[in-house]
């Protein structure tokens, strides 16, 4: 499986983006720090799917674990 998240400096000037997409790993946890739900994301960037998406929280959620 490859990486949800790509970094790349000739896309987005380096910003963490979604595989395959110009979408900020960013923009998906903004939308759930406001309260809004992963259905309201995906429905504002229907280029991201869901499978994608859960693979980027759950890459996430492995790094976050990882520090602890």
């Amino acid at each position: 499986m490859q990486d949800a998240v790509v970094r790349d400096p000739e896309i987005m000037h380096g910003t963490p983006v979604f595989r395959g997409t110009r979408v900020p790993i960013q923009t998906l946890f903004d939308y759930l720090e406001n309260g809004d739900s992963l259905d309201d994301f995906l429905e504002g960037f229907p280029t991201i799917s869901r499978e994608l998406a859960v693979q980027v929280l759950e890459e996430s959620k492995q790094l976050r674990l990882a520090q602890v």
